[in-house]
Parts: structure tokens; sequence; C-alpha cells
């Protein structure tokens, strides 16, 4: 995981402006080695699915969705924001200033 400190990012999932981001992989590098995961994306779509969100959300998403489930279902920012209870948080947190930080649950395995 990478953090960007750029003070024009932005949250792909909240869209919070000047806050640090971190790289989601949409594709969760663990489950690269699956073969069902091999046979539906190519090397490039594994490695290069990214979003640039904020810790926040990086880990809400991880607490709500396990590593299988967002390879196979959840791997596209609109799929994401899809899902009820990730689409409540964003839209809970889209107007807390850029420091804010929520607790958040334990990330499912």
């Amino acid at each position: 995981m990478t953090i960007t400190d750029d003070a024009s990012a932005r949250c792909a999932l909240c869209g919070r402006a000047g806050v640090r981001t971190t790289r989601h992989h949409l594709i969760p590098r663990r489950t690269h080695r699956l073969k069902r995961i091999r046979k539906r994306f190519d090397r490039e779509q594994r490695l290069g699915a990214i979003l640039h969100v904020c810790r926040p959300c990086h880990s809400h998403v991880h607490a709500v969705l396990g590593e299988k489930e967002l390879a196979e279902r959840y791997n596209s920012r609109a799929a994401l924001l899809a899902h009820p209870d990730i689409a409540q948080f964003v839209d809970w947190l889209a107007d807390k200033p850029a420091g804010f930080r929520p607790r958040i649950r334990k990330p499912k395995s």
C-alpha cells in the first residue's frame, strides 16, 4: 500500500479533497494466484485496477467485504459504490473535514 501526500489528492470514493490517499487494489493481490481470477482477468487488469482512496474509506471497504468478494463482485468503483453499506458510509463521510478519522470495525478475512 502506498500513501499519497499530495495536497490536491481526492478520495475516489467519498470525494473529499486534501486527504492522504492509499492505493486500493480493486482485485486484491492475494487473489491474483487463484485460478478463477487468472481466467477472468489478465495480468494487466489484475495489476492496474487501482483506486486512490482515503484511509477511512479503504478501511471501511475491507471491514465490509472479504478479498474474494472484492475480486469477484466489487472490482470497480461503481460496484463498490453500489454496495449499500459502503454507499451509506461514503455519503456520511463526504462532508467531514480532511483530518476526520472515524472508528472502523475489524476487517473481514
